[in-house]
């Protein structure tokens, strides 16, 4: 698999021998790290967000010491953007890795990423890398993100990985029923982002994850790579993330890591996207079986399942009586109904009122579940019935 090499005006990477120490001074007794944080950022034809990504990076509070842009199997202009941002004095430094023929996906990026720096600082990890930080190439990072990583990760030793709370770009539509696609998909993430502060959460979020380098290194002394590559592997995020738990890693997630991230603007895209994510849990919960890392994901799904179930029964029928006998006066309906109003937009108040009173309506929810419900069901039956296909 070749690759070709762009770097920054300052030049390649320092090799062990005599090289310059890059990271901030650790207290008496810790390891002398040679970065104190890296990042790793996959690009496939990313020509239109790369370069907002890599600006992102630009502005930490605490700025990487290194970053490494993987272009895999590109098409367009992302090679030409990585490296017109890695050529900037401004920039940190940033070396440009190019792949034009992986067979592995994202996992095969990351990797080449990761194994490219280990052959650079001497083969391991958790001697030379406190922390190492993974993004897409078309997310954007809040600007203090692995400044309050850092002190997530630093307020226990035992955590493996912090995620990032994941919210959607607004203002992106272009006619209505766009608005509304992506309406709902930013409620949808802010949603889960006001959850995301769980001491032991679903996943890793594939737009910003905040590895301990100690803790990727336990992954390669343990199957040679850090992402499983297998073109079965739709989730690299998620099959990570089970593996370092079964190391003995916790992972966590923290609502001050925000990442934003691009929303899909049609349907099919959206299908497309979710089917792959959950026809990938579903994969990884098959492989692994019932154990104590994946239950909790297991009974979630069959609980989503029949809340969905629920909500369209309930929905659709209280809709339909009320086209037909009009509004009940018994006082349980009016009841029910301050709740099924009230709780759902509650539960967005982080994203203002016009997100508050999108719930409350029902409706734009209501026909957004039976979206959902659509893509959960079918992601299951496509893992128990058709292969993954080869993905180049």
């Amino acid at each position: 698999m070749g690759a070709t090499v762009y770097g920054s005006r300052r030049g390649a990477l320092d090799t062990p021998n005599g090289r310059r120490r890059r990271g901030r001074a650790t207290t008496y007794g810790s390891p002398s790290f040679v970065y104190d944080t890296v990042v790793v950022v996959p690009a496939r034809n990313e020509e239109v967000g790369i370069l907002t990504s890599l600006n992102s990076l630009a502005r930490q509070s605490v700025r990487p010491d290194l970053i490494i842009v993987v272009v895999n199997n590109s098409t367009d202009n992302t090679e030409a953007y990585a490296a017109s941002f890695a050529a900037r004095w401004q920039s940190p430094k940033t070396i440009v890795r190019v792949l034009p023929n992986n067979p592995h996906k994202k996992a095969g990026a990351l990797n080449h990423g990761i194994d490219w720096l280990r052959s650079q600082l001497g083969g391991r990890l958790d001697t030379t890398v406190k922390h190492l930080l993974t993004m897409d190439a078309d997310t954007e990072l809040h600007p203090k993100f692995i400044e309050r990583a850092t002190y997530v990760m630093e307020s226990d030793q035992s955590i493996g990985g912090v995620s990032a709370a994941c919210f959607g770009r607004t203002g992106l539509w272009r006619n209505p029923w766009q608005r509304y696609l992506l309406g709902m998909q930013i409620i949808e993430y802010g949603r889960a982002a006001s959850m995301r502060y769980r001491s032991d959460v679903h996943t890793m979020a594939g737009a910003g994850s905040f590895y301990r380098g100690k803790a990727l290194q336990s992954l390669i002394d343990l199957r040679e790579k850090v992402f499983w590559e297998d073109h079965r592997n739709l989730v690299e995020d998620y099959e990570t993330t089970l593996t370092l738990k079964e190391c003995g890693w916790k992972v966590t997630a923290n609502q001050l890591c925000i990442a934003y991230t691009d929303l899909m603007p049609t349907m099919k895209e959206l299908l497309q996207q979710r089917e792959r994510w959950v026809r990938g849990t579903v994969d990884a919960l098959r492989r692994r079986g019932w154990t104590k890392f994946t239950w909790h994901s297991i009974a979630t799904m069959i609980l989503g399942l029949f809340g969905a179930a629920y909500v369209l029964g309930w929905g659709t029928t209280q809709l339909a009586a009320l086209a037909v006998y009009g509004v009940p006066s018994q006082p349980v309906f009016w009841v029910l109904a301050a709740f099924w109003i009230v709780y759902p937009a509650i539960r967005v108040r982080n994203l203002g009122w016009k997100a508050m009173l999108v719930e409350a309506m029902l409706i734009p929810q209501l026909v957004y579940t039976v979206v959902r419900t659509y893509w959960i069901v079918s992601s299951i039956f496509k893992s128990y019935t058709t292969r993954v296909s080869s993905w180049k």
